[in-house]
């Protein structure tokens, strides 16, 4: 039983996968160009995309859970609390900048390197050094001091 559900999730998870792929791919938001017009207050067609968003994570984390007692496959619904920290700010500021001056932000990299587009292999790997860089950053931080002899 357990492994008939696995392959329910992991085929949902591939199909909602291909079809965010899908959706960012016909909206424009692979073509940095077509971010960068939107930044500049060019061009207002993702502002539709972006309250289609905003209308599916409205259904998903407040309508579905209201009229299911659990999810279509299993589990139950939780509440995903966030906590305003410093690295919050300092994170959402990073990507701002970095999508602002390339266009571009991790799904749409990965669609349009799906499409073709073998520039996204340098967000990609920006992307990857990025995280990186985090992990080391946060260890660092987390390692507990060594106390000094003398």
């Amino acid at each position: 039983m357990s492994g008939a559900r696995e392959t329910r999730q992991a085929l949902a998870t591939v199909a909602a996968g291909a079809l965010f792929g899908f959706g960012l791919a016909l909206s424009g938001m692979i073509r940095p160009e077509v971010i960068l017009s939107f930044l500049q207050f060019r061009d207002w067609g993702l502002m539709l995309v972006m309250g289609g968003a905003l209308a599916v994570t409205l259904f998903a984390y407040q309508l579905a859970p209201r009229w299911r007692r659990a999810p279509l496959l299993g589990g139950i619904f939780e509440a995903h609390t966030a906590s305003m920290q410093r690295g919050t700010f300092i994170g959402s500021a990073l990507f701002g900048v970095g999508w602002g001056l390339s266009g571009v932000c991790p799904g749409p990299a990965i669609a349009g390197l799906g499409a073709g587009n073998l520039q996204m292999l340098w967000v990609i790997a920006g992307l990857a050094t990025g995280a990186w860089l985090q992990g080391v950053l946060a260890s660092l931080s987390a390692a507990p001091a060594v106390p000094q002899e003398g």
